[in-house]
């Protein structure tokens, strides 16, 4: 790397290596968390900009343009009479090159400037649009290139231009790099990962692998998990939804903002005695100032219910049976496939949607559940507070 590797003793790994020397004008890289794409990536910008060149990093959002402006300024104040400006966001060498951050949270804010190099830093959570309308045509004139980096996300518009490189289309070409290839971390780390996530997020968080959700109960789940937790708003509405734990399960609470159908708020515990489970509820109704809390009824559920209820919170029952669970999880279901509904980007939510199973049943009907060994309580959760908006209330019982 000219400009790194020389002024600044860059020590690139083979992987990284391989992406640099590519001739190819698109550079399409699906790589592991902690793979070493960011400081790639930035070294590229900073190559670009040495030959005098226009650069651009753009990351989906402002919030996580941070994410390159943090080193792209680090590396910069050890490049000589390289300019730093702040405000900007931009970084200017003696030769008049540079490299400037952008966000693509809105697409349209991209055009207007003909660039040399651009970074599309995790592409696979921007906006198609970012590119097919505001990056490609600005490297037009000056036939510049561009270097796609991501861990996957489903296989959405990221994995379409992955395709292209796979399917050798000129000036294409792509990779795919686990985790474990970066040399400098321990495999320690991806053992515990491996052993703290569910798998589908570790195959595709660490392993680097595009998930096909074709075959799960919900489709697009990647694109509908976009949103952070979120703090109470006094002048939104908000429902819960409730699957309480029985033995060794999760008691999980879900809370939607019922205008914009967005889960905001995940709550997920278990092995809490009865009082501390009613306590907790009745703080989390008090606190987002809830219009109802829908509460499985099975098992503890009901006590628990009667209590809540007794101290004037409104509260809908709710009883799981192989019908009610087939609305509830087919409700859910369509609201994904039509994306109507968006949720927080936790990664047990997530991992529970992309291997939650279904199997028919010899009548003709479907039977939902978790893999063996493994859970459902969000989903569950997530589908009771997708009823309570949804207002499929016809099969609950209810206290009049």
């Amino acid at each position: 790397m000219a400009l790194t590797a020389t002024r600044i003793n860059a020590k690139p790994h083979p992987g990284q290596l391989e992406v640099h020397n590519s001739q190819a004008r698109f550079k399409v890289l699906s790589a592991g968390r902690r793979w070493g794409k960011t400081r790639l990536g930035v070294n590229e910008c900073l190559d670009a900009a040495a030959q005098g060149g226009r650069a651009w990093w753009v990351s989906p959002s402002y919030k996580t343009s941070e994410v390159g402006w943090r080193p792209l300024r680090q590396i910069a104040r050890k490049i000589p009479n390289a300019e730093i400006r702040l405000v900007d966001r931009m970084v200017t060498l003696p030769n008049g090159g540079f490299v400037a951050v952008r966000s693509a949270d809105n697409p349209d804010s991209l055009r207007g400037e003909g660039l040399d190099f651009v970074v599309m830093d995790e592409c696979a959570f921007m906006q198609r649009e970012a590119w097919t309308e505001a990056i490609r045509p600005a490297l037009s004139d000056r036939q510049g290139k561009a270097l796609f980096i991501s861990t996957p996300k489903g296989r959405n518009h990221f994995w379409e231009l992955y395709q292209k490189g796979i399917n050798s289309e000129e000036g294409w070409q792509s990779w795919t790099f686990p985790t474990i290839s970066n040399p400098f971390i321990q495999p320690t780390e991806i053992e515990a990962a491996k052993r703290d996530l569910p798998e589908m997020i570790f195959r595709q968080e660490y392993l680097a692998e595009f998930i096909d959700d074709s075959g799960s109960v919900f489709r697009r789940v990647q694109d509908a998990a976009v949103l952070e937790p979120q703090e109470p708003d006094a002048n939104k509405q908000y429902v819960a939804g409730v699957d309480v734990a029985s033995s060794i399960d999760f008691t999980v609470v879900s809370i939607m903002d019922v205008k914009s159908k967005e889960l905001v708020y995940l709550d997920r515990f278990n092995r809490v005695d009865y009082n501390v489970l009613e306590n907790r509820l009745e703080a989390l109704y008090r606190r987002w100032h809830l219009d109802s809390m829908k509460v499985e009824a099975n098992s503890i559920g009901q006590p628990v219910i009667d209590h809540l209820y007794a101290k004037g919170l409104s509260i809908i029952p709710f009883t799981t049976t192989s019908a009610t669970k087939q609305a509830i999880i087919q409700a859910l279901q369509s609201a994904f496939e039509h994306g109507e509904i968006r949720i927080i980007n936790d990664p047990v939510l997530v991992g529970e949607l992309l291997s939650f199973e279904s199997k028919r049943s010899p009548s003709g009907g479907f039977s939902y559940s978790a893999p063996s060994g493994m859970h459902d309580d969000t989903v569950m959760s997530l589908a009771i507070a997708w009823s309570a908006i949804a207002g499929d209330v016809w099969f609950f019982s209810s206290y009049e």
